[in-house]
């Protein structure tokens, strides 16, 4: 092994399976593989397509795309349902929006450069945005005029916290605060912010958590991508396209679809299932000002599948190497000793976090099927992909629904992995 290991039903529209054999878009793609050569059962994998399909009749979402990946070959690939509700069918080329599978990528770029000496690991954000060297940390009380009390940061937030989520930082819309209350207040979610301006206003609101200390969900992925484009010079989609997109052959990747040829591929979720907290999901149609390293990217199955194919390869893929084996495992270790869970660990029990990735501590204490030190994340909008360095193997869910992502991810954990009949677990 490598790395780390050198549809609709039949009253309205049948399953489109696309399997190993099919031929080829123009993207860049891995390898096709026989399914049963590569440790599946297809009679397994065929259930699991049912399940889809049967959900896809039950209205959770109108379709999906999944890839399963072993050996670096594409061992099954199927296209359900629909693209959206017009009616499209569901391709291998649709383009979803990955919300926060974004946070992988920029975290991988962002360790390009502390491979090359750009950024430090343990460096304060400071040094690299000045306008965070004076923290403040909401205490929960208020002052008499009603306004949040704080008092000063003990701890300057380091870049690796803004990797791991322990930066003090939060969203807008979990749970309830004084630190959420000035996010929503100040806008920070403006989609007019540039990365930088939106880093620079984070900076002047006050923290939820001393740094360094709880791992909360937060925009500080977000900051880490202004933080990319102080280190390198280069706006992050700029960066992103040169260094990761454009050697993998990631066609379809980008923070928004200029091409209104590709326009008709972008998949769209239910009407009354499209919200994300108090959010309608971004129309990636229309170019704004805001390039989201926390959630901002589209992208197609074949396209993610290069991305992680090339983690799992550590750093490497068809002889283009962008990172070091040791950053992988770096990137995949879990960095969660002393810290806190918080109120909303969304890695789950038996899940540590890495830096961009949960990560799996042992075969047990899990909500579904898994090896130990297999990495995962999900976007907002139901995509969801999982890398198991033992099984040598990747899983990739696109869809989108916002309401149903957490119980279709479970599924497909829960199918993924007894469709595996020659385990390469001892």
């Amino acid at each position: 092994m490598n790395i780390l290991k050198t549809g609709l039903g039949a009253g309205a529209i049948a399953i489109a399976s696309c399997m190993a054999l099919a031929a080829p878009l123009a993207a860049e793609q891995l390898p096709r593989g026989d399914a049963a050569a590569l440790g599946f059962d297809p009679d397994r994998l065929a259930r699991m397509d049912m399940a889809f399909n049967a959900a896809i009749e039950r209205g959770m979402m109108p379709g999906a795309v999944v890839m399963l990946i072993r050996d670096g070959q594409i061992a099954h690939l199927s296209t359900q349902g629909l693209q959206s509700p017009d009616g499209k069918p569901m391709t291998e080329d649709t383009i979803f929006r990955i919300y926060s599978m974004t946070k992988p990528v920029t975290t991988a770029a962002a360790m390009m450069l502390v491979e090359e000496g750009r950024l430090i690991l343990n460096a304060p954000v400071a040094s690299y945005i000045p306008a965070f060297a004076e923290m403040q940390v909401a205490t929960g009380n208020e002052n008499a005029d009603g306004t949040p009390e704080t008092r000063p940061a003990t701890r300057n937030m380091t870049v690796r916290d803004l990797m791991r989520h322990t930066a003090g930082l939060t969203y807008g819309f979990f749970g309830a605060g004084h630190a959420r209350d000035a996010y929503n207040e100040a806008g920070v979610a403006n989609p007019e912010l540039t990365a930088m301006e939106q880093a620079e206003l984070l900076a002047s609101l006050p923290l939820e958590h001393e740094p360094g200390t709880t791992w909360e969900y937060s925009r500080a992925t977000d900051v880490l991508g202004a933080v990319v484009e102080a280190a390198s010079g280069q706006s992050l989609g700029d960066f992103l396209k040169a260094r990761i997109f454009d050697p993998l052959g990631m066609v379809d990747t980008d923070f928004y679809v200029d091409d209104s040829a590709k326009h008709p591929r972008i998949a769209e979720a239910f009407p009354d299932q499209a919200k994300i907290g108090p959010f309608d999901m971004f129309d990636p149609r229309v170019r704004m000002a805001s390039e989201s390293g926390g959630g901002g990217l589209v992208s197609t199955v074949h396209d993610y599948s290069l991305f992680a194919q090339m983690m799992l390869n550590g750093g490497e893929l068809n002889g283009t190497r962008l990172l070091s084996p040791k950053t992988i495992q770096l990137m995949t270790a879990n960095h969660m000793d002393g810290i806190q869970p918080g109120k909303y660990y969304l890695p789950g029990p038996g899940y540590g976090f890495g830096l961009g990735y949960g990560v799996r501590l042992s075969d047990g204490n899990a909500p579904s099927f898994g090896s130990a030190g297999e990495f995962y994340w999900g976007g907002a909008a139901g995509t969801f992909y999982v890398t198991d360095p033992q099984e040598d193997l990747i899983g990739l869910m696109m869809v989108q629904t916002p309401a149903n992502r957490v119980p279709l991810r479970l599924m497909f954990k829960n199918m993924l992995y007894p469709a595996i009949v020659d385990s390469r677990v001892d």
